[in-house]
């Protein structure tokens, strides 16, 4: 297999990208010795530091390969590998930087920049030794790519002419004796990687510079090279929890990968910013990034000004900087900070004057002495972050435990290095998730309801609205973030819906009311719980009293408040009361895997030995592992497959890649393997065909139609229409305003704004009805309910309207609607009369009443319960509140009726349109208008009984897996799986659920002991989904017509596994329980596979002839398979036991079988035919025997069937009151009669 790659194959890369070299020139050198021969060093002498030496991977040259005679893809490059300036000739013109043409440098590595970054205060020769320094750099290219590097300073002594690099001189091992005029020079080798791992290069540089100092001038460039070849053969971990460690001598190295895909790599000490400043200061910092200011850190130590803003980019996350990013500026690079544009930049403390002097509008931070200031005279203009989140976050940082010495105190002195550094690196890793974890929760606590304000459908964020619900004193500072890069970037992967740290700490925070409103069709409203905080803030009211504001406006008026302490406020800690947060997070589990070592010399041999010691490693690590842990597992096949790219043998890496979709497909390098794919030559690609995985891989990647354009991602900030609007264009432009979502309610409001007029709406009307809607959103979060009101109410009813003060019998006061029920709100000392519950209601009639010589109109309302009837002078509300309570009433009973509770929730909907309809049209035929939302007030009067009897007895709850969605979508396949208690799950995950799988591979999952939704609409795929088992407790497997069967996990409800080793549709799924489980899958080709639960391996596989495979069952260790013309009893390895074919029993020539079940009690096999209207029942016992039929009226087709304990449902269409519905027969498995006959669907009964 290990056949070369074309050299247009991009071979994954190291750690390394370029290692370098610098120092003096030889010049600088000669002079600087002769002066030191002369007088000796008496001050420092500067002088003009250059790349000496440039090393770019690989190291193994042409000839090497070629000797070997090993050819591979990784050592068959023509290009020199290491550049050393030439020291032979006489003096020319310098380098400056430019490599020879046979170096390639990386993208983003500038080495004309590098020298002066290397020694960023410059380069001075020191009269006595000095310590080795290391300080770290951020490299950008023009695309906005960055890299990072490491540098490492060092000293040696000039003496004798051992400095210059003219092949003869010799590096003195040994320092100056006293007394001696001391003459040392500074030197840097400089480590440049794509990935940031400050703390593993800064430990691998300090193990080189303890050779350095110690070797000959002619053996530094070997050793150097030799470090670089070490580091650019060591793979980079994919994301997850395997850290690869590696013996760089005298330490072991550790490279942590990162925590999952959306992360970043995490290899610095996060904590730094909380012992260099306050909390309240880090929040004013946040700030500043937040809102893009110019900012520049200042520090005397330049190792600490990258590390330091690193952090805060970290403690951002998953919102990115999007700006320039330079964290150490030398003495030429000042000027940068001039720069108009919003930067991130670090500079000496030296230059703070200067900087400050000369530029305007910079946020100015002292790392050394923690404060933050600004370059003008004028303050810059830094908002304050929300106050509520600022104390939580200050909280959160003073429980932190910041110091090791504390945690050592109970321990003895180490005497292993290796074992004190990796008990250092455990405690770090706890405090940095920790950290991680305090900034996420101020980042959430700040942005969390982002998402209450955005339209997945046409990817908008209503903004204005956003900001209306914003308290005053915080919309300052949201209206600057709103404007970032940065928050239009984190918009952007909310509407994707992309599951980062942010996304997850969503769901995991997620409560039960906040899952169920999230799908509800109705706008959400307060729950009395929720009013209670919002009670006694006047200012709150004032400003909800104003937001009747039209979003195109750029301004809203905020009353005058107290002001907040500036930017530069300082937070007492006491005001935060005296509580405390302590931040317990537990970190995932990680695991190590230690690279092998690598020999010397650097030739092909030595390198061909270490990719076999790699992948023998890994394979050996792999065959250790238990079969569940399939994450680990997923790791070392990503890290094998690199490895044998490197190593030039292209096709068991891609075997490897393939069995990532088994074991984790988030990691999957789609990217690499196409291109890995498309350089295999001609008798590597007819080797792959041969071999079945691989020829599906090569199909996903390379046979397939190239990938659709990619989607408009923008986002679009929510405005008012200014064109007249058609009945398309107006359901979007509710459906972007957030108002509603279901398209036919939005036609219903259509209708009801052009009653009389023509079908369009002019935006003049979209912009009343737009205001009058959010009026009413106002009034109803104004509402201020006395305790001894909120007593009578349950914890979860809204308040949706109130009427105006109006006379009643028993009392006057206003009349407010929940969901649940009318009460009046009294005058004067506020009390709560109870009117009724909708459900009590049995009359509701609009009616005048004589009052002087008016006629006052006035609602009456009976009640079923009572003999009292309410009345109230409602006047010129009278008809609004009567259609209102009428289509409560109407939603309630169909409600109880259907046993479905989302009509209450529709009818919510169209009473809150009714009322925005009337005070948008306030004409006389407003009311006449908002009748056309009167729905279920109309269905009720046509269809006076919901169901049949039978059916209204029989059915118990009904629910919409669609609720949410702006069309509702037909139910493929349905699934229940019983609940279980698993200490890994939360106690709600432990229910029984209900999954749902719906049209394009979307998921809705119930939870059957509430009927509350789990988890709204996840996909799976974006096909037509067939079948779905319960594999083992905590796996769903589903089959797709897209032929792969997909893996979800019940506990995290994502898929991150798949099977693809279908050829065609997946049709059925069977699952034979034990040790080991085993699940049994078919497809439409007829190809039946079995396949080990654990280790998601094939055990077996057979082929049915005919095809048209549509389901598969297990009884009696024989799989029963339904292909159409007939049900074939095979054994599990597929050897033909009986077959039961419907051409000789049935005379139809179109019937076909369409399912079937087993009753192994009863010895019964039971059959549904396509084109036939009875079901047929055979025994087991002889399938010979003619079958006996259960005849079903009125059935014109059946869909389905399904066994129930001692029944068998069966689901049709059939007519009911003359017309055709989905219908359900119930049939006594015993008797095989048709005990009942339930009419509870519109269309056909699916499954």
């Amino acid at each position: 297999m290990a056949e070369a790659a074309p050299q247009h194959l991009a071979l994954p890369s190291g750690l390394l990208e370029l290692c370098a070299l610098l120092g003096p020139s030889r010049d600088s050198l000669r002079g600087l010795e002769q002066v030191s021969l002369k007088q000796g060093v008496s001050s420092p002498s500067s002088l003009d530091p250059e790349v000496l030496s440039v090393f770019v991977p690989p190291f193994v040259s042409k000839e090497d390969s070629q000797t070997a005679g090993a050819p591979s893809a990784t050592l068959s490059k023509t290009r020199r590998r290491s550049f050393r300036k030439k020291r032979d000739k006489p003096k020319t013109e310098p380098w400056k930087g430019l490599p020879p043409e046979d170096i390639s440098v990386p993208n983003g590595v500038d080495l004309l920049a590098l020298p002066q970054l290397c020694f960023p205060g410059g380069m001075y020769v020191a009269s006595e030794p000095k310590e080795d320094c290391v300080h770290f750099l951020v490299l950008t290219d023009v695309c906005g790519n960055r890299t990072y590097a490491v540098v490492a300073q060092y000293y040696r002594p000039l003496q004798d002419e051992s400095c210059f690099y003219n092949g003869k001189a010799h590096w003195e091992p040994s320092w100056p004796t006293a007394g001696m005029a001391g003459c040392f020079v500074p030197f840097a080798v400089c480590v440049v990687s794509k990935l940031p791992y400050y703390n593993a290069l800064k430990d691998c540089l300090s193990c080189l510079l303890t050779h350095l100092k110690l070797c000959k001038d002619f053996e530094v460039d070997n050793h150097i090279k030799d470090f670089a070849a070490k580091l650019s053969l060591i793979p980079s971990p994919p994301p997850g929890p395997l850290h690869l460690i590696f013996n760089m001598k005298p330490l072991q190295i550790v490279f942590p990968s990162r925590a999952d895909p959306e992360s970043p790599v995490i290899d610095l000490d996060l904590h730094l910013p909380l012992l260099c400043f306050r909390p309240e200061k880090v929040l004013q910092i946040l700030t500043c990034l937040l809102t893009e200011q110019r900012v520049v850190f200042f520090s005397s130590s330049w190792a600490l000004l990258p590390l330091v803003a690193e952090c805060f980019l970290a403690y951002l996350h998953p919102l990115q900087w999007q700006h320039t990013f330079v964290p150490v500026l030398s003495r030429q690079m000042l000027d940068f900070v001039m720069a108009p544009t919003s930067f991130l930049m670090g500079c000496h403390l030296d230059y703070f004057e200067e900087v400050s002097k000369e530029a305007d509008g910079l946020i100015l931070i002292n790392i050394d002495n923690g404060s933050v200031t600004c370059s003008s005279d004028e303050d810059v203009d830094v908002p304050d972050i929300p106050l509520l989140a600022a104390q939580t976050f200050t909280q959160r940082v003073q429980s932190l435990q910041l110091h090791h010495e504390l945690d050592l105190a109970h321990q003895g002195a180490s005497t292993d290095l290796n074992g004190e550094r990796a008990r250092r690196r455990a405690w770090q890793r706890r405090l940095n998730c920790q950290v991680q974890q305090v900034a996420l929760q101020l980042l959430f606590s700040v942005f969390r309801e982002v998402k209450n304000h955005l339209n997945y459908e046409h990817r908008v964020f209503n903004s204005e609205e956003f900001l209306k619900t914003r308290a005053p004193g915080d919309q300052q500072f949201y209206r600057q973030v709103l404007d970032t890069y940065m928050f239009h970037s984190f918009l952007k992967a909310r509407l994707s819906r992309r599951m980062d740290a942010f996304a997850q700490m969503d769901l995991h925070t997620q409560s039960e009311e906040d899952r169920l409103n999230g799908t509800l069709a109705s706008p959400r409203r307060p729950t009395i719980e929720k009013m209670a905080p919002w009670k006694s803030s006047l200012l709150h009211v004032t400003h909800r009293r104003m937001v009747v504001s039209m979003p195109n406006l750029q301004d809203i008026a905020v009353p005058e408040l107290p002001a907040r302490n500036s930017s530069l406020r300082k937070v007492d800690a006491a005001d935060y009361g005296s509580g405390s947060i302590v931040v317990s997070v537990t970190p995932k589990p990680t695991y190590t895997f230690k690279i092998p070592e690598i020999h010397f010399p650097l030739v092909s041999q030595c390198v061909q030995a270490y990719y076999s010691d790699c992948v023998a490693l890994l394979s050996k690590a792999m065959s250790l592992l238990a079969p569940d842990n399939s994450a680990l597992l997923a790791r070392y096949f990503y890290l094998r497959g690199a490895v044998h790219l490197m190593h030039g043998q292209l096709l068991d890496a891609l075997l490897d890649f393939q069995s990532l979709y088994k074991t984790d497909i988030r990691i999957f390098p789609a990217d690499l393997v196409r291109r890995t794919v498309a350089s295999l030559s001609g008798p590597q690609r007819a080797q792959a065909e041969r071999v079945p995985e691989l020829r599906r891989l090569i199909s996903e990647v390379v046979d397939k139609p190239g990938e659709a354009p990619k989607p408009d991602d923008r986002v679009k900030n929510f405005e008012l229409p200014k064109k007249h609007m058609q009945l398309d264009d107006f359901v979007k432009r509710v459906q972007e305003s957030g108002i509603v979502k279901d398209t036919n309610i939005i036609h219903r409001l259509f209708e009801a704004l052009t009653v009389g007029h023509q079908k369009q709406i002019d935006p003049e009307t979209f912009k009343d009805f737009y205001n009058c809607w959010k009026e009413a959103e106002a009034e109803a979060q104004e509402v201020s309910l006395p305790l001894s009101v909120v007593e009578h109410l349950d914890k979860n009813e809204y308040v949706y309207k109130l009427s105006s003060s109006v006379k009643t019998n028993r009392g006057v006061g206003k009349i407010a609607m929940t969901q649940k029920r009318l009460f009046l709100l009294t005058e004067g000392r506020p009390g709560y009369v109870e009117i009724s519950t909708f459900r009590n209601i049995e009359e509701v009639r609009s009616t005048t009443v004589a009052f002087l010589l008016l006629r006052i109109p006035t609602l009456r309302i009976k009640m079923a319960a009572k003999k009292e009837v309410f009345e109230a002078n409602l006047k010129t509300e009278c008809d609004l509140w009567y259609l209102m309570v009428k289509e409560m009433w109407a939603g309630k009973k169909l409600a109880e009726d259907h046993k479905d509770p989302q009509y209450i929730q529709q009818a919510l909907t169209h009473v809150l349109l009714m009322d925005a309809v009337v005070g948008t049209l306030q004409s006389p035929g407003a009311i006449y208008a908002a009748s056309k939302l009167s729905y279920f007030d109309k269905m009720k009067n046509e269809m006076p009984t919901a169901f049949p009897k039978t059916t209204s007895e029989t059915l118990k709850h009904k629910i919409n897996p669609s609720a949410g969605e702006t069309l509702p979508h037909a139910v493929d396949v349905l699934l229940y799986t019983p609940g279980h208690l698993d200490p890994a799950e939360k106690v709600a995950d432990a229910h029984p659920k209900l999954w749902c799988a719906l049209n394009e591979g979307k998921v809705t999952v119930f939870d059957a002991s509430s009927w509350t939704i789990h988890q709204h609409c996840f996909k799976v795929g974006t096909s037509k989904l067939n079948c779905m088992a319960m594999a083992e407790q905590s796996q769903v497997w589903a089959g797709s017509e897209d032929s792969v069967i997909y893996i979800l996990n019940v506990h995290s409800m994502s898929c991150n596994k798949q099977l693809t080793d279908h050829r065609s549709g997946v049709t059925g799924l069977a699952v034979q329980h034990g040790t080991p489980s085993k699940v049994y899958s078919c497809s439409a080709d007829g190809t039946v596979l079995a396949w080990n639960v654990s280790s998601l391996r094939v055990t077996s596989r057979f082929q049915l002839p005919g095809g048209r495979l549509s389901s598969i069952s297990l009884h009696d260790g024989h799989l029963w398979c339904c292909t159409g013309n007939s049900i074939v009893v095979v054994t599990s390895s597929g050897l033909l036991c009986q077959e039961l074919k419907i051409s000789e029993n049935f005379k139809e020539t179109s019937a076909s079988f369409l399912s079937f079940q087993l009753l192994p009690e009863q010895e019964q096999l039971w059959t549904a035919c396509a084109g036939l209207d009875s079901i047929y029942v055979w025994s087991l016992k002889d399938l010979t025997q003619r079958p006996q039929r259960v005849h079903l009226q009125d059935c014109s087709e059946v869909s389905c069937m399904i066994r129930v304990k001692k029944q068998i449902w069966v689901g049709g269409t059939g007519l009911s009151q003359g017309k055709s519905k989905g219908k359900i027969y119930v049939i006594d498995a015993e008797k095989k009669t048709v005990e009942k006959e339930l009419v509870a669907h519109m269309d056909t009964s699916l499954d």
